[in-house]
């Protein structure tokens, strides 16, 4: 009986994935799998991964001929899964010893359907510890009540599918958009959270992400980046009006994020990408847009103010700043 798998998808990533896959041979044990999928790597991945081959016990490794994208390469390792609970790690990360064995203790103990987890992220030597965004630890909850309030930061924030662990029996709410090459995670956090039946969230930190790596899809400005309002057109779909407005100050807060970045985009894929902003925006309830932008960021809601020129004030945030100014 497997325990646990363990979903790595790599593409292109020679640089870092032996020590990804040196960190997942400190957390072997004989009921953990290990299923890397090469998504079409063009340079010496494969070659590194079949170092391992001898070395990482209970290692498959899945290649695809041509790259299929991050959302399909974890749905075609989820198919091949086989462990009462399943992980993801990225090809670029690495694990501390010990931190999966951790895992499986912290989900065995609390019996719920999923566990999330903080996170160490990297940048060069700088090491922080990110906390997900809930205060209550070790408590079995609904999830419904990690995404609101809409006014702080929730669970649905924090839609890294890497920190954390999923009973497998979830099947189809832990498969990713496939038609998505950016933000697929966050339709897949909003659906595990208005869905699955109970959660927890454990005090542990044992994923190491390293953040601002070129290559990676928060680093280039293609037309993947597209994806980012499919992505929210799914979260949108069908959504329970209580939720509606944490959605909207999430969709807007990350737009205007995506704004102000922009430099990154050719001129031609910047005005597509406002075009599309603007339209979503528009198509969203007005009041909701409004409040969510005039508690921003002075920066931020001039870039959504400038994206669409019509957007009324927040009657109550005016009269906030009304007093403040006075």
């Amino acid at each position: 009986m497997i325990t646990l798998s363990v979903v790595v998808p790599v593409r292109d990533g020679e640089r870092f994935i032996a020590d990804a896959l040196s960190s997942l041979r400190r957390n072997a044990r004989h009921d953990f799998e290990f299923i890397v999928v090469n998504d079409g790597s063009v340079d010496a991945t494969g070659d590194i991964i079949d170092d391992f081959a001898g070395d990482l016990p209970g290692l498959t490794v899945l290649r695809n001929p041509a790259p299929v994208g991050l959302a399909d390469a974890r749905n075609t390792g989820l198919s091949a899964a086989s462990g009462r609970y399943v992980t993801f790690m990225d090809g670029d990360d690495w694990l501390a010893p010990g931190y999966l064995t951790q895992l499986v203790e912290a989900i065995d103990g609390l019996g719920c359907d999923f566990v999330r987890t903080d996170h160490v992220q990297v940048e060069g030597r700088k090491r922080v510890v990110h906390r997900a965004p809930l205060a209550r630890r070790g408590a079995v909850l609904d999830p419904r009540e990690g995404i609101l309030p809409a006014g702080v930061r929730t669970m649905v924030d924090y839609p890294y599918a890497w920190a954390g662990i999923y009973r497998r029996s979830l099947r189809d709410l832990l498969h990713f958009p496939g038609s998505l090459h950016t933000a697929e995670d966050r339709p897949w956090i909003w659906r595990l959270h208005r869905e699955a039946a109970t959660f927890a969230a454990v005090s542990l930190a044992g994923v190491f992400y390293r953040r601002m790596v070129s290559g990676s899809l928060t680093q280039v400005g293609d037309e993947r980046q597209l994806h980012f309002f499919d992505a929210f057109e799914l979260v949108f779909k069908d959504l329970e009006p209580e939720f509606m407005p944490k959605a909207v100050r999430n969709f807007c807060a990350l737009l205007a994020h995506h704004l102000e970045i922009g430099d990154r985009f050719t001129p031609a894929l910047r005005s597509r990408f406002e075009e599309r902003g603007a339209q979503m925006v528009r198509a969203l309830p007005p009041e909701l847009v409004s409040d969510s932008v005039a508690r921003m960021s002075v920066e931020r809601e001039a870039a959504l103010r400038t994206l669409v020129p019509d957007l009324p004030p927040s009657p109550h945030v005016r009269v906030r700043r009304d007093r403040e100014e006075s």
